[in-house]
């Protein structure tokens, strides 16, 4: 790759490596640059500029992003389109992220331009949770440091989701003298919120005396009842392999596979187990509904991933969960939200009168299908949702053109005052925790859903990309995403303005993502253009 500055007259097709912020230019780093762009600079007065050549050996950000990513991504995990050289990986389920550390730090070390983060191994995480985050530092890759990061990944699945599967769980809890019947019934309610909330639940419960006679005739019964899982609280904490549970354990024909972890608090775990039963005896910690090395194991077996006690002496790091003079109750403090795939709402108008057509362009066929209907199904494939439709002008015309489709609708009887009352009425049904909204026309017909999910993969508010736009050679065209702190200020346009009016005065935070075809820019507001779509873009 060639880096450095050069003329603004040779810079045609190269890589803007430097934003350009003068007068009316707002040109962002990455943008590549086109013959209008070199045009825009020369009247701006801009003489030379910094930009990137790509080699024939060079593998562009995105392409080299993208291609480390699905050679990673395993079972449950789901990938982002590329872009600003990432693509990350997200669950597709709730359950604990599977991560090949070994692996992971093989790949970085490959090239200084090829990155991968990803949580810790082992991590619970939730449907739609960033998982790992492939980014190729700008703007471009090694041919060869790619293909050896694809090699490496590709041996086993390198970041997968394990999805929590429920279980049947028998517990024992073992008495002494004075026991109190009530602290039973507190030690239980806490392990089955514990169950619970890994989509298992305890099926039944067995009290007996603690010793070793009365453990092993308890276990010998309960496997009987074949729980997924055996959980036994003793009265007392185990001390030793001979002690009461897992001499009962034995007793009963049980095995002990590990006595003790290198988690704190959690030590004094008990594994074993009966028949093809685990059989897991509790350190007193798990009276406790704080996190401790209990919770690690059960999350292991409700998502089916075997714990082995070389799993068990390997939780030593990071195993401190301890509260500590120097660490106040970190346990008790509220985690940070974890990074999520963006939740993108589609607001679609269609209310309007198409009064320089002649008809309602929506319900016109575009080869064989109302345009509103193909505009909306396309929608539907990208990751935008909920889709919201705007009607007013034909509504229920326009409604039983999208019947069947997974859309909600909100009518706007203002639409005739202009464009504005309508996206008030798109924004007034947004879901209350969209991070943004993609702001649709009803006649989108060469839009596809590819291009929706690029500006959604795009859209990063915290790295200034809070309003994101599709480009064609220096040209702006539809559907445009905002971030949720616009909404309010859209929610105050006036008469036939609409969404886009906030593109110059948020120029800050527009981020241009550049498109492959002028699909973007398609406008079937009169006969001829109507014609000239239908016979340029195919179904």
């Amino acid at each position: 790759m060639k880096f450095g500055p050069v003329p603004v007259a040779k810079a045609e097709g190269a890589i803007l490596a430097h934003g350009i912020r003068t007068g009316r230019v707002n040109f962002k780093k990455g943008r590549t640059l086109s013959a209008a762009d070199i045009d825009t600079l020369r009247e701006a007065s801009v003489v030379r500029v910094v930009v990137a050549r790509l080699g024939p050996d060079d593998v562009p950000e995105d392409i080299a992003a993208r291609r480390i990513a699905e050679a990673a991504s395993g079972p449950h995990a789901t990938l982002s389109t590329a872009t600003t050289g990432r693509t990350n990986i997200y669950a597709e389920e709730r359950g604990l992220v599977l991560i090949d550390a070994a692996r992971v730090n093989a790949i970085n070390a490959i090239h200084e331009s090829v990155t991968l983060a990803t949580l810790a191994p082992y991590e619970l995480v939730e449907r739609r949770q960033m998982l790992a985050t492939i980014k190729i530092i700008p703007f471009a890759a090694p041919a060869q440091a790619v293909a050896k990061a694809e090699v490496i990944a590709r041996t086993v699945p390198l970041v997968a989701v394990a999805p929590f599967e429920p279980k049947t769980i028998g517990l024992i809890s073992t008495t002494t003298p004075g026991m109190k019947a009530a602290l039973f019934d507190k030690n239980k309610a806490v392990i089955a919120a514990r169950a619970d909330a890994l989509g298992s639940s305890i099926s039944f419960e067995t009290r007996c005396n603690h010793d070793q006679d009365a453990i092993a005739a308890a276990i010998k019964a309960a496997v009987v009842r074949k729980p997924d899982l055996l959980l036994i609280f003793g009265a007392s904490a185990t001390t030793d392999r001979n002690d009461a549970v897992p001499a009962g354990l034995v007793a009963a024909g049980g095995t002990i596979e590990h006595f003790g972890m290198p988690v704190d608090p959690g030590n004094l775990l008990l594994l074993g187990r009966i028949d093809q039963t685990p059989a897991i005896g509790l350190p007193g910690c798990a009276r406790s509904p704080k996190i401790n090395g209990f919770d690690w194991v059960l999350q292991r077996l409700c998502a089916n991933v075997p714990v082995a006690p070389a799993d068990i002496t390997a939780m030593g790091v990071g195993g401190l969960l301890k509260e500590i003079p120097t660490r106040p109750q970190p346990r008790d403090l509220a985690a940070p939200k974890p990074q999520q795939a963006p939740k993108v709402a589609a607001v679609v108008l269609a209310a309007g009168r198409s009064s320089r057509m002649g008809a309602n362009k929506l319900l016109m066929k575009l080869h064989g299908t109302p345009m509103i209907a193909r505009t909306v199904a396309v929608i539907a494939e990208s990751a935008a949702s909920p889709v919201v439709v705007v009607t007013g002008n034909d509504a229920s015309a326009v409604q039983d053109a999208l019947k069947g489709r997974q859309v909600s609708f909100a009518d706007n009887p203002r639409f005739a005052e202009g464009m504005s009352t309508s996206l008030k009425a798109g924004l007034a049904a947004m879901p209350a925790d969209a991070d943004g909204v993609l702001i649709c026309l009803g006649d989108m017909p060469a839009v596809t859903g590819a291009v929706i999910d690029k500006l959604i993969a795009a859209f990063n508010p915290t790295e200034g990309r809070a309003i994101v736009v599709p480009a064609f050679q220096g040209k702006r065209g539809n559907p445009v995403l905002f971030a949720r702190a616009y909404v309010d200020e859209m929610m105050h346009l006036e008469g036939d303005t609409g969404a886009r009016a906030l593109l110059s005065a948020h120029a800050d935070a527009v981020y241009e993502v550049e498109m492959d075809d002028a699909g973007i820019l398609a406008d079937a507001d009169t006969p001829a253009a109507f014609a000239a779509i239908e016979a340029e873009f195919k179904p």
